[in-house]
């Protein structure tokens, strides 16, 4: 299968290509600003906000991953604000000129990186309380959206113009709502409580770590996790269009991976509360 992944040369993306880019039955193009560093991955280095330019390397292709976006300075996940920015307006554009490329090039199957935030209220209405393994909330692929940020609200836009190419354009589209896929540093359950502490945002043992603890044991999607629910879709030939939660079998989790076993066969190794993880990094 010919793959082509935008922004693959980022944390998603090299998750996915350490993990899938040596099998047989993938031949994988990353289309980035970046040179992707695995020798096994062709690399494009171009600007995925060029129309022509992604439509010109998906000729050929089977399947879309798109994850690329421009980065903003405001409306990110902690900001409710509701305001326009012009690298908001580029996000826009982005994803709509790869998503329309991949209809125009008549590709199978899309595969686009949607993000917890397009239903991250339920996280802001509930925290902190939500991080605690007994606390009861399922958010599933059922619900509507409930953006928290004008990024989430970006992730809701895409989403849309997924089930658009899906139902009028016959490609298989998956939209997955990812968690928290970390570099491998940190692709650990305490991985952004040790970060912040690299930066020295705070002390290890504190207040905040633990939080940032108790929040990623339940978002926490690990690195080859992230890439067997990627295989899962582009193997898959029965969805039309549908949503997925991106996160390992976490005990404490409140997105659901039951629609994603079923659909799929998503079978997640890891566990945020796994008993390995009880001790922290040193």
């Amino acid at each position: 299968m010919d793959v082509l992944i935008t922004g693959g040369a980022g944390t998603v993306g090299t998750a996915i290509t350490d993990h899938l880019a040596d099998r047989d039955a993938y031949d994988i193009t990353s289309l980035d600003l970046e040179e992707h560093p695995d020798p096994d991955v062709e690399s494009v280095v171009a600007d995925a906000r060029d129309a022509e330019t992604v439509r010109s390397e998906l000729e050929g292709m089977d399947a879309l991953i798109h994850l690329a976006r421009v980065p903003t300075d405001g409306g990110g996940p902690s900001d409710q604000a509701i305001a326009w920015s012009d690298a908001h307006g580029e996000n826009l554009r982005l994803h709509a000129n790869a998503i329309g490329a991949a209809v125009d090039a008549g590709v199978d199957s899309i595969v686009y990186a949607s993000s917890n935030h397009a239903v991250g209220l339920y996280e802001v209405e509930n925290a902190p309380e939500i991080y605690d393994p007994n606390f009861s909330l399922t958010v599933d692929h059922t619900v509507q959206p409930h953006p928290d940020s004008m990024y989430g609200t970006e992730k809701v836009y895409a989403e849309g113009l997924c089930r658009l190419a899906a139902d009028a354009h016959d490609v298989q589209c998956y939209a997955l709502r990812i968690c928290a896929v970390r570099d491998p540093e940190y692709d650990h359950p305490y991985g952004d409580a040790e970060r912040a502490v690299d930066n020295g945002d705070f002390e290890r043992g504190s207040d905040a770590y633990e939080t940032q603890v108790a929040r990623l044991k339940g978002m926490w999607q690990s690195r080859r996790d992230h890439a067997h629910m990627v295989d899962r879709c582009l193997r898959d030939d029965g969805v039309d269009y549908d949503v997925f939660y991106g996160v390992s079998d976490n005990d404490r989790r409140w997105f659901d991976i039951d629609h994603a076993r079923e659909v799929l066969g998503y079978e997640p190794q890891d566990n945020g509360d796994d008993e390995r993880w009880d001790s922290r990094p040193a």
